[in-house]
């Protein structure tokens, strides 16, 4: 490497250099080891490899491959990073960056980690005729050089040659080290990505690989957490960490180790802290609660978590030194927001009970019928055929609701989707506004159902609304009346009759009889009250409640949705946060899965009943129903009832921390759903929050990626998104003012730009020193 000496000089040691080398041809490509369909996928045709400076953070760079657009140029791969142009890395260890297996200059080429995708896949730069062997090879010093800078934290102009082959790649089988921080993984933000050693405790994580950017904290802190008014549930060692927008990653907010603690007053009143406590004192002290987003990584042995300082919305993360150490804290902590939740004590509840709530923590774990990979990509492969064309409309959006009319104060509330008739409908106070599906991913405004109004002739605003007899219907509840229903003719656009449900017996939350009945004639369907569930038959006189069929809780259950199945089955949720699983109406629950104590406020259940999801503020409730062991395995929770140490494990699904502090406002979910249409398999789950649409790939979630989701940001609130019914591709989104449909091909994976522009980002550095 001597050779390249005084050219290395050249370039090195101006700090006005942007780019340190550049290769100017060459092709892209996506490695996928073990597949034989699709072992080798061609993302840029013709593209340049740069090593660019950080010119913000002295000490790192990036390798960067910039796609070359010729004449007659096709997009092979539908991107999914923040532009179509380029893909960067940040230059570091933990990309395994070594030489290609060619044998000849002409098959010369270099790999690195995708760390964005599996832990087997790699990207490979393929290097042209036009790239001599000189270059080449000089390209290769200096991505050793910007590795050792970043390690090191000091320049490379002194280097010696040998000082670099520590960063030559070695096959896993080689891997050697000792002392104490050998082997040890580096949090990187909950993409559990296994991370080198730096120096001692001066991480910082971005997307890829962690940053050495090590922060000070200048004041020494109140120690509240240590006086005697407090009790310590848990204590152990960690690094901590705060997202930093200004380096896109975590930084150190502490150089060394400290105490991460769950305080709590000596009262017993189930307030519980999460506190970093050094030898200054306190750095943070951040109330537990559900809104605090927590994620767990086993894979780092680390927690992120959100914590709202002064109106804006931080991330912060604890890495700790072991395993133990890892899974001791996180089990005082589920304990912790439990009770908070609760406000009575962890040990009341069952063995079994607990262990259902630790299981809901588990991250990274597959799921039973997780499909063969290969299957998945061979799906892949066919959307992304080159052959065919992108659709002109496929970014287009719908028209917005500008012909309804303008109500003072009155925006969209509630999103139905037609089964039958290829329509949405929207309600805006006592408005219905309809809209139809053009088939080209678009919506247009069709009429407007106005002045709703009781048979009376008395106006009033819907507060929930359900399609009913392949469309000809819509059942309306009306605040005013809760102990009715009121059928509405749509081709009328009038309401013709109310269904008197109860004296005594409120309707609180109404579905189908079945999934699919809203496509046909079936006129039965199912009501909920807060402690009861029963069948409502329009065609009886009188109350139309069906006696035989209801059940009545003495307890208040707060019951909260209902969804169901395609045979007719029921999940019912509750503002407790618990969820009965009914074969029928008018029988005892089959199975009660015990609460995690936040109130759910929607559910929606696979056709088959297989899987639940259920909905809270801040995340979402996966939940298994097939019951895995014992004399009834192989049976769904909604025919037997769990074993008491089978019980499913809840899985949640969460924004990660760094993505709402992206967002910069609480997660507020909007009920989510599974795509869904007769004879269709659910691939996909769909919500909402503030003015995001969010989409998680099912098939990911069911293996344990529970972060794959996808993310479009709009210019006003999001109300209410569901699939096009049938549909596994086009959502229906009704913001407070607008109505549109989008592609899911559009979503895109969540980034500093798509979650929030670049000019919205002001700086927060003071939440990086307010541990209150």
């Amino acid at each position: 490497m001597n050779i390249f000496r005084s050219l290395i000089g050249k370039v090195w040691q101006d700090p006005n250099a942007a780019e340190v080398v550049k290769i100017e041809s060459g092709q892209l490509y996506l490695v996928r080891p073990g597949n034989v369909r699709s072992s080798r996928e061609c993302i840029f045709n013709e593209a340049i490899a740069t090593i660019r400076r950080v010119p913000s953070h002295e000490h790192n760079f990036q390798l960067v491959i910039t796609r070359v657009y010729e004449d007659g140029d096709q997009e092979l791969l539908e991107d999914e990073d923040e532009t179509d142009e380029e893909k960067v890395f940040l230059i570091s260890e933990e990309l395994e960056f070594r030489p290609g297996p060619g044998e000849t200059l002409q098959e010369a080429s270099f790999v690195w980690r995708d760390l964005d995708g599996d832990v087997d896949e790699l990207y490979e730069f393929l290097m042209t005729e036009e790239t001599n062997e000189p270059t080449r090879a000089f390209f290769e010093t200096c991505m050793y050089r910007a590795m050792y800078e970043r390690k090191y934290r000091t320049s490379a102009d002194n280097v010696r040659d040998s000082e670099l082959e520590q960063f030559f790649w070695k096959p896993p089988a080689l891997k050697g080290g000792k002392g104490k921080l050998a082997g040890k993984k580096a949090l990187v933000t909950q993409k559990d990505v296994d991370s080198a050693p730096t120096a001692a405790g001066n991480y910082s994580i971005t997307e890829q690989t962690t940053v050495l950017t090590p922060k000070k904290t200048t004041a020494k802190a109140k120690t509240a957490a240590q006086s005697a008014d407090w009790s310590i549930l848990a204590k152990e060692q960690a690094y901590i960490f705060v997202w930093d927008l200004d380096v896109d990653g975590f930084t150190s907010l502490h150089d060394e180790l400290l105490d991460a603690k769950i305080v709590e007053r000596t009262s017993g009143d189930y307030n519980y802290w999460l506190v970093a406590t050094s030898d200054a004192g306190d750095l943070i002290m951040h109330k537990i609660a559900s809104d605090m987003n927590p994620r767990w990584s086993p894979k780092t042995h680390s927690l992120t978590w959100n914590h709202n300082v002064e109106s804006t919305y931080g991330s912060w993360a604890f890495q700790f030194t072991s395993k133990e150490a890892y899974d001791s804290f996180k089990a005082a902590f589920a304990r912790a927001s439990w009770e908070t939740l609760h406000r009575t004590s962890w040990t009341k509840i069952k063995a079994d009970e607990q262990a259902y709530v630790m299981s809901s923590t588990t991250e990274d774990v597959e799921m039973h019928d997780a499909e063969d990979e290969r299957e998945d990509e061979e799906e892949v492969l066919s959307e992304l055929d080159p052959e065919e064309e992108p659709s002109e409309d496929e970014d287009s959006e719908a028209e917005d609701t500008s012909p309804l009319p303008t109500l003072s104060g009155e925006r969209n509330s509630r999103l139905t989707i037609g089964y039958k008739g290829d329509r949405s409908y929207v309600v805006r106070g006592n408005n219905i506004g309809v809209f139809s599906h053009s088939g080209d991913n678009q919506v247009k405004y069709f009429a407007t159902i106005a002045k709703i109004a009781t048979t009376k002739g008395k106006e009033f605003k819907p507060r929930e609304v359900m399609l009913h007899d392949q469309d000809s219907k819509m059942i309306l509840m009306n605040p005013a009346d809760p102990h009715s229903l009121y059928n509405m003719d749509i081709e009328r656009g009038k309401v013709v009759e109310e269904w008197k449900i109860h004296d005594d017996i409120t309707v609180n939350h109404m579905a189908p009889e079945n999934k699919f009945a809203q496509t046909t004639r079936e006129q039965t369907l199912v009501g909920a009250s807060h402690n009861a569930l029963f069948r409502i038959d329009p065609r009886i006189s009188g109350s139309k409640m069906v006696d035989s069929q209801y059940k009545q809780y003495v307890s208040k259950n707060e019951f909260s949705g209902v969804a169901t199945t395609a045979s007719g089955k029921l999940a019912v949720a509750s503002a407790k946060g618990d969820i009965r699983l009914f074969d029928s109406i008018g029988k005892n629950a089959k199975t009660a899965l015990p609460p995690l104590g936040d109130p759910i406020i929607g559910v929606d259940v696979t056709a088959s009943g297989r899987w639940i999801v259920a909905t809270t503020k801040s995340y979402l409730l996966l939940i298994d129903t097939l019951i895995g062991e014992g004399r009834y395995a192989g049976s769904l929770g909604f025919d037997r009832s769990f074993p008491a140490n089978a019980k499913p494990m809840p899985r949640r699904l969460t924004l990660r921390a760094e993505h709402v502090a992206y967002m910069n406002h609480d997660v507020s979910f909007s009920p989510a759903r599974f795509n869904q249409g007769e004879g269709q398999e659910e691939n996909a789950i769909v919500t909402s929050t503030g003015k995001y649409v969010i989409a998680w790939d099912f098939k990911k979630v069911k293996k344990g990626q529970l972060d794959k989701y996808e993310i479009k940001k709009y210019e006003d609130n999001v109300v209410q998104d569901n699939f096009k019914f049938g549909d596994d591709k086009e959502i229906i989104v009704a913001l407070e003012n607008n109505v549109l449909a989008i592609n899911k091909k559009n979503l895109k994976r969540p980034t500093r730009t798509s979650l929030a522009p670049m000019t919205a980002l002001k700086s927060r550095s003071s939440i990086v020193h307010s541990p209150y």
